[in-house]
């Protein structure tokens, strides 16, 4: 099958793209190389387009009778989401409409959508299964939960079949060191914890530390990026197979605090990482965990990589890694 990667230069995709190489897919990347990095997409035909530019894209899609569609390309910072609510709509919502709209006009019907935890907002039940009413508070939230309620409409109106994937905290790197989360400014809990611990970052902060939580801390259901992939595969599988759109919870069925997943680092790394507590940043929930139990069952999927430790090890591998480079 001829499959296109939108957004398969960045730290999942990338992961995706490195999953395919044991499958006889046919496998493109399409990416604007805004947050990417064109080394992940070495040995594969790379489209540098941006979607907002709608008929460069459809012209893409045409030239090139792809027969299924997976969608890394948003923006991802809950923070800058506040702050810039319109580079958020526009991206994540308008620029995936495009996408869609092409896909109806071609007749591409199987869609693997990234969506996140993050439109449950504060969940009322945790661990949190894909039922549970929707209530994203913040923009970036928001968008995801658009984008799903158009994915339901397409689908109804079209014939636009899809998975939407929701992930919880993707993390780690790569189990042979080659790839691994890479963003700049960095945001995200485990790396900026790691590089605190090779030295690249002196600032680390903990964003509150009085929560409704064991330690105080938010808690949150940590998923190995190579599990991520693996759902990924076996959705777009499914989606083939049985041409039934759904929706799936991506998490590993337990949580962690801050404060947890900074002692594990400190034994992986062998090192004290100093931090400093600070109030809690605006949209965050006290906690996040996910049931897994629908995919587990419906896909045969499970993590695999996604135990703290192996998870912490990998990231550390790429954090050292990265810092020799800088």
């Amino acid at each position: 099958m001829k499959i296109l990667v939108v957004g398969g230069a960045g730290y999942i995709g990338s992961h995706m793209i490195k999953r395919f190489q044991d499958t006889d897919h046919q496998i493109e990347i399409l990416d604007n190389l805004s947050t990417g990095f064109e080394v992940n997409t070495q040995n594969y035909k790379l489209h540098v387009c941006d979607l907002s530019n709608k008929d460069q894209l459809h012209q893409i899609l045409k030239d090139n009778n792809y027969e299924s569609i997976m969608h890394f390309a948003s923006f991802i910072n809950v923070g800058e989401s506040y702050i810039h609510p319109k580079k958020y709509y526009d991206n994540n919502v308008i620029n995936t409409l495009n996408l869609l709209d092409c896909m109806v006009d071609l007749k591409i019907s199987n869609f693997i959508f990234s969506s996140t935890a993050a439109v449950y907002g504060e969940p009322s039940l945790t661990p949190i299964k894909e039922d549970q009413n929707i209530a994203p508070v913040n923009p970036y939230g928001n968008t995801k939960a658009i984008v799903e309620k158009i994915l339901k409409d397409y689908d109804e109106a079209y014939g636009l079949k899809y998975i939407s994937l929701r992930y919880f905290n993707a993390c780690g790197a790569h189990i042979d060191g080659t790839i691994g989360e890479r963003h700049d400014p960095e945001t995200h809990l485990i790396p900026l914890i790691l590089q605190s611990a090779s030295g690249r970052r002196k600032d680390f902060k903990v964003y509150g530390d009085d929560y409704d939580t064991k330690d105080g801390t938010c808690v949150r259901d940590y998923i190995h990026v190579m599990d991520l992939a693996e759902a990924h595969l076996l959705s777009l599988e499914k989606l083939i197979k049985n041409q039934k759109s759904d929706i799936f919870n991506i998490g590993n069925n337990k949580g962690f605090s801050v404060k947890e997943i900074i002692r594990m680092a400190e034994k992986v790394t062998q090192s004290k990482i100093p931090y400093e507590i600070t109030s809690r940043r605006k949209g965050d929930p006290s906690e996040l965990i996910a049931d897994n139990k629908k995919i587990s069952e419906k896909l045969n999927w499970s993590a695999n990589y996604s135990d703290l430790k192996t998870i912490l090890e990998t990231a550390w591998e790429w954090e050292k890694l990265l810092s020799r480079s800088n």
